[in-house]
C-alpha cells in the first residue's frame, strides 16, 4: 500500500491549489477535489434452515462491516475535454463470504473484500463534449463534475476505467448504497450482469448523444478474464459487455419524470447451466467444465417519478436469458423493484430522508434445475433447492448530522424471504446501520 500513498499526496497537493482557486472564479471550474468516506456495519440474527450448502448464508448470527473512502479529483484539459481520477480505500468483512443471497445486502462490500485496508485506483477517464449549439444549462460541481456551462443539446463520449453503472441505469431514488438503499437489488436492476471485476470497475467507452427529452447511450467495456475476477480481458474485439438505453423525460400532472429502456449483450468464456447438466448424468453439475465462449443478453426498464417537491419514486424491470453463469454481477436471472424516498420537509427535517422499496427476484428453469441437482454458482448454492422468488423488503431513515456539514447517520432494516431463492429456508432479518460524510 505504500507505494501508492506517495503519489497520491502529490496529486493532492498539486489539485488543492486549483480547486480553491476554481471556487473564487465564477465558471467554468478549472479543477476540483472531493472526499467521501461511508462506513456501514450490519447485523442478523439467526434463522430457521432445513439445510445449508457449501454457499449457503449462514444460519447463525453473523455481523458484517465495510468502510470505502474515496477522492474525486477532476481537472480541466480544454473548455470542452475534463480528467477525473478516484483513488479508493476499502475494507470490510462480509457475512457468509458474501454468499448465500441473490440480492446481498451491502453494496459497498466487494468480492475483493478483507480486514486489511486496501487502496487502488477506481476510476481514470476522461470526458470530452460536443456542443450542439441551442439552450444553454448551468453544471453544479459535484463528484466527477465540474461546474460551468454546457450545451443542452450535445454529444458525450466518456472514455477510461470506470463502473458501467456511472452511465448506464442511473435513478435519483435508487443508484447509490452510500446514501440510499444497500442492497445489490436497488444498486440497478438485478438481472444486468453489467461488465465489471470483482470491485464493480471495467475499462471501456461510452457515447452518448443529448437531444431536447431525448438520451441515446452506448457503450462498450472490457469483461474479466474469469467469472467475477479481478484482472481484466483486454480483448475488447472478442470478449466484451455492451449496452445500449434510450431515455426520455417527461411531465406527469406538472411533476418530472423520466423512463430509461436498457439492452445488454455479454460475450465471454461462461459456463451454461443446460450443458453442465447434461454432463454430470444425474451427478452433481459443475460449471468450470462446461466454459465456452457464449453470449448473455437481457433488457430492463428504468422509470424514476417525482410525486411532490419531497417525495419521488421508482421502478424497475429486468430480465437476462439466464442460460449462463453470473460473470459480473449478482446471481439474478430476472428481477423487479420498486420503491419511494421521501424528504424530512413535512416534520422540519428537510435534510433526512425515509426510504421504503421492495424486490422480487428470480431464476430461470435452467439455473433452478442446476441449483436444485447440487450445483453451486459463484453466491448461492444450498445442495438442494425448493424454490421460491427471493423477496426482499428494504427501508432506511437517513438522519442529517447539524454538527457535521454533508453527513448523515442511517439505520436501516432489510426482511428477506427465501434467500437464494430457498423456500427451506429464512426469512432472514438484517440490521443496517451506515454513517456517510462528504467534503
Amino acid at each position: 500500500m505504500k507505494r501508492f500513498f506517495l503519489p497520491l499526496t502529490l496529486c493532492l497537493a498539486a489539485w488543492l491549489p486549483l480547486a480553491a482557486a476554481a471556487q473564487d472564479a465564477p465558471e467554468p471550474e478549472r479543477a476540483s477535489a472531493k472526499f467521501q468516506a461511508t462506513y456501514l456495519w450490519q447485523s442478523k440474527p439467526g434463522f430457521p434452515a432445513a439445510y445449508s450448502g457449501v454457499n449457503s448464508l449462514s444460519p447463525l448470527p453473523e455481523k458484517s462491516y465495510s468502510f470505502t473512502s474515496t477522492a474525486y479529483l477532476g481537472l480541466r484539459l480544454a473548455p470542452d475535454t475534463e480528467l477525473y481520477f478516484n483513488p479508493e480505500l476499502v475494507q470490510g468483512v462480509p457475512m457468509s463470504r458474501l454468499t448465500g443471497l441473490g440480492g446481498l445486502t451491502n453494496a459497498e462490500l466487494q468480492k475483493t473484500a478483507g480486514s486489511n485496508p486496501t487502496l487502488y485506483r477506481a476510476r481514470l477517464f476522461v470526458r470530452k463534449t460536443w456542443g450542439l449549439g441551442g439552450e444553454r444549462e448551468a453544471v453544479a460541481s459535484d463528484f466527477n463534475q465540474l461546474a460551468g456551462l454546457r450545451d443542452k443539446d450535445r454529444v458525450v463520449l466518456t472514455a477510461g476505467n470506470l463502473a458501467v453503472s456511472d452511465i448506464f441505469d442511473a435513478n435519483a431514488y435508487a443508484h447509490d448504497p452510500r446514501t440510499q438503499f444497500m442492497n445489490w437489488s436497488f444498486l440497478t436492476h438485478g438481472a444486468y450482469d453489467f461488465a465489471a471485476d470483482s470491485r464493480g470497475y471495467s475499462w471501456g467507452a461510452a457515447l452518448e448523444y443529448y437531444r431536447g427529452d431525448w438520451v441515446i447511450r452506448a457503450g462498450r467495456f472490457m469483461q474479466p478474464k474469469e467469472s467475477n475476477g479481478l484482472a481484466l480481458d483486454h480483448a475488447l474485439q472478442r470478449h466484451y459487455g455492451d449496452q445500449y438505453e434510450l431515455e426520455k423525460a417527461y411531465s406527469l400532472a406538472g411533476r418530472p419524470g423520466t423512463v430509461k429502456l436498457l439492452y445488454f449483450r455479454n460475450r465471454a468464456i461462461m459456463g451454461g447451466f443446460s450443458d453442465a447438466l447434461a454432463q454430470a448424468a444425474g451427478g452433481v453439475p459443475e460449471i468450470a467444465p462446461v466454459r465456452k465462449l457464449r453470449v448473455k443478453q437481457g433488457w430492463g426498464i428504468n422509470l424514476e417519478q417525482s410525486l411532490s417537491d419531497n417525495v419521488g419514486m421508482f421502478a424497475r424491470l429486468g430480465r437476462s436469458d439466464g442460460e449462463s453463469e453470473t460473470y459480473a454481477f449478482a446471481e439474478i436471472d430476472h428481477s423487479l423493484s420498486l420503491g419511494v424516498a421521501i424528504k424530512g420537509a413535512s416534520w422540519g427535517r428537510a435534510k433526512d430522508t425515509l426510504g421504503l422499496a421492495y424486490a422480487r427476484n428470480g431464476l430461470s428453469a435452467s439455473h433452478q434445475a442446476f441449483l436444485a441437482a447440487g450445483g453451486s454458482g459463484f453466491f448461492v448454492g444450498d445442495g438442494r433447492l425448493n424454490y421460491r422468488p427471493e423477496a426482499i423488503v428494504e427501508g432506511y431513515y437517513s438522519l442529517a448530522l447539524d454538527v457535521l456539514k454533508n453527513s448523515a447517520i442511517s439505520l436501516g432494516l432489510q426482511y428477506i424471504r427465501n434467500p437464494a431463492y430457498n423456500a427451506d429456508r429464512g426469512p432472514v432479518r438484517v440490521l443496517s446501520v451506515r454513517l456517510h460524510t462528504e467534503f
